[in-house]
């Protein structure tokens, strides 16, 4: 090996020691949230020990396992392009302090968590008046992400998603918002720099820096990664668990078969969806286990046992999320389940050699020629969708009534059971083109029949689990996403469909280049062309963005009015899903909120107003109501000295249906206080 070879392999190993270590200590925080957050024992600085001490440990982790080989060029590009992407992340990042979306929710529970120490939060009983108060029809600590628990004498408050993405994102708190959102794009950064590494090593390796860079500038990541959403976090860690997977299928190491599947398998720390990457490594493990791969036994372990910590958690600190989404976990619990069954009896045929005799048998000859076809029409099924379905949900869920107000400010048809998910191919069009999805499509099918005749002969490429982790949840996605379909919060859901998109059209073109000898650069460089040129004109008008820029001040205009003593009600709908967590964590006074039914009866909410406000009087406290809507509910509710204690616009996502969003809009964040009259 030349000395820049040598110095190459250096690098591509460090490289993957920091993904891998970045994959790690995100898990390792968050686990360490679950136990101390329970206890009420939390701190930053804790998570922050942890961190460093699980980044150190990694290269021991790792050792042995030998790393895909860069040339020194190759690994400094890969590195530039993440580090790039990174400070492009950070300098753009989102101001998402109300709870508005997911980022927002999950940045308010990361506060909670730093400053109180405890997963579920205690609130300050006394100074709510509990349970007088709470015992008031209508009266609530309730808001949009998160829960009110316990009794009236005894509440407590419950952040709706799982640990995890609270966990990491709360190291940032004693450094500032600013460090939180950081964070967010840091996970990006290096799940950028893993995606490279991935394709790296399946692809070629001078074809990484070319992916991550291509990936980089997808809007949907480029979105995501600017703000405390999970799926920076989420996109780490399954991408690291996918490299590791990799390098143990060619080297036959139960280490890092371990590391794989406790990468992928915790995932559900720090997302819900993580369960699914985890039920299709399933199938992947018995295909190993099938083709005498001693490793896949300490694997499938290793997975059970990353999946139940994980899962176990959310059923401890987070049981009414999974409780409202219990319509989409059940059946892919129910998936896991089949495929589980299936997978175990394939493992045991093939342990008692029943499976040997499928290569020589003449009627499998055109199987994988078969799975190619049929890769090709599972694509075309999916794309014709619009052509032959509406898909509806029932009426009377929430996210149906917010469909109906978009649909009705959009000009379009009211129908707010309409999901769109028949048209989640456009989705992934709108954002990297519809010449590089029927490249993707025809590399997959590719792809695909070269799997299944490996298989067929009882042989695996290093490939084939993240292939068929990657190209399994892309079809579950795009045939059923699971969100409110406004966008651009909807492409979320495509961030396991897009990096897999971006694979595809990458190893067409190393392909061509490898294979069309003379022509091959030249039709390479069309197909790269082919994905970048869309992607960049559909990024290019976010390049800039900050979405809610500016609501920090807003933020601290409320926090300025407020003084000691004060317990905040928030009196109309716009001030009750946003405002009742922020001002527990930004402002550090209590707050209450009102119901939907009280709001929609005046009589009823003022008196309410009056008992809850001689509650918290005689307890030594004085109520403010908050409204942001605008004033009129704080005079339905009995309010005097109204006053405007904050008026800011910001930008938010344009949030369209049926086009793909190309601006942000204007959004106002004004607030007003009062008294109640009886104060």
């Amino acid at each position: 090996m030349t000395d820049e070879a040598a110095h190459g392999s250096r690098l591509g190993g460090v490289l993957h020691v920091v993904v891998v270590a970045g994959a790690l200590s995100v898990l390792t925080v968050s686990l360490l949230a679950v136990v101390l957050g329970a206890l009420g024992w939390w701190s930053p600085y804790a998570g922050w020990a942890a961190a460093i001490a699980t980044a150190a440990a990694t290269p021991w982790v790792m050792r042995g396992v030998r790393t895909t080989t860069l040339g020194r060029g190759t690994a400094a590009a890969l590195a530039l392009v993440a580090l790039a992407a990174g400070a492009w992340l950070a300098a753009t990042d989102a101001d998402q302090l109300l709870p508005r979306r997911d980022a927002g929710s999950n940045l308010n529970a990361a506060v909670a968590l730093a400053d109180t120490g405890r997963r579920i939060v205690d609130p300050d009983a006394r100074a709510v008046g509990a349970p007088e108060a709470l015992a008031v029809k209508g009266i609530t600590l309730a808001s949009p992400a998160f829960y009110q628990t316990g009794s009236a004498a005894d509440p407590a408050i419950q952040p709706q998603f799982v640990i995890g993405p609270a966990a990491v994102y709360s190291l940032g708190r004693p450094f500032g918002v600013g460090a939180m959102v950081a964070l967010a794009a840091c996970a990006m950064a290096l799940a950028l720099l893993g995606f490279g590494l991935l394709v790296a090593g399946v692809v070629g390796a001078r074809w990484g820096p070319v992916a991550a860079a291509a990936l980089a500038i997808v809007f949907p990541v480029v979105h995501t990664g600017r703000a405390t959403y999970s799926e920076p976090l989420a996109e780490l860690t399954v991408t690291a668990g996918l490299l590791a997977l990799v390098l143990a299928a060619r080297q036959g190491k139960a280490r890092a078969a371990l590391l794989a599947v406790g990468l992928v398998g915790g995932t559900t720390f720090v997302r819900i969806d993580g369960l699914r990457e985890t039920i299709l490594l399933i199938p992947v493990l018995a295909a190993y286990a099938v083709a005498g791969r001693r490793w896949w036994r300490p694997a499938a372990v290793g997975a059970a046992a990353s999946t139940a910590l994980a899962f176990g958690a959310a059923l401890w600190l987070s049981y009414r999320y999974l409780g409202d989404i219990a319509a989409s976990l059940v059946p892919l619990l129910a998936l896991g389940l089949v495929l589980g069954i299936a997978s175990a009896t394939l493992v045991v045929l093939g342990r008692r050699g029943a499976l040997r005799s499928w290569a020589p048998m003449a009627r499998w000859a055109r199987l994988p020629t078969v799975a190619g076809l049929l890769v090709v029409v599972a694509g075309a099924f999916l794309a014709s969708r619009p052509v032959w379905q509406v898909v509806r949900q029932s009426p009377d869920n929430p996210g149906s009534r917010v469909v109906a107000g978009l649909q009705l400010r959009q000009g379009l048809t009211v129908d707010g059971g309409r999901t769109y998910a028949e048209h989640t191919v456009a989705w992934l069009s709108w954002w990297v083109g519809p010449a590089a999805l029927v490249i993707a499509l025809v590399a997959l099918a590719a792809l695909i029949r070269s799997l299944t005749r490996s298989l067929v002969r009882r042989a695996l490429p290093d490939w084939a689990g993240p292939l068929v982790v990657a190209s399994a949840s892309t079809f579950l996605t795009l045939w059923r996403p699971g969100i409110t379909p406004d966008h651009p919060w909807a492409d979320r859901r495509l961030l396991i469909a897009l990096p897999l998109v971006v694979a595809l059209v990458v190893a067409a073109a190393a392909w061509a280049a490898r294979r069309l000898g003379r022509l091959g650069p030249l039709v390479a460089g069309l197909v790269v062309v082919a994905l970048v040129v869309p992607t960049a004109l559909a990024t290019w008008p976010h390049v800039t963005e900050r979405v809610e820029a500016g609501s920090t001040a807003a933020v601290d205009d409320v926090c300025r009015s407020l003084h000691a003593g004060d317990v905040v009600l928030a009196v109309d709908s716009r001030a009750a899903n946003e405002w009742p967590p922020v001002v527990r964590g930004f402002c550090g006074r209590p707050a209450l909120s009102t119901t939907a039914a009280l709001r929609k009866d005046p009589a009823a909410l003022a008196d309410a107003v009056d008992r809850v406000a001689a509650v918290v009087r005689a307890r030594g406290g004085r109520l403010v109501l908050l409204a942001a809507d605008g004033p009129e509910a704080l005079t339905a509710a009995g309010g005097t000295g109204i006053r405007q204690v904050s008026s800011v616009e910001v930008n938010e996502d344009e949030r369209l249906l049926t086009r793909r969003p190309d601006h942000l809009v204007a959004l106002r964040i004004d607030v007003w206080l009062a008294q109640p009259a009886t104060s």
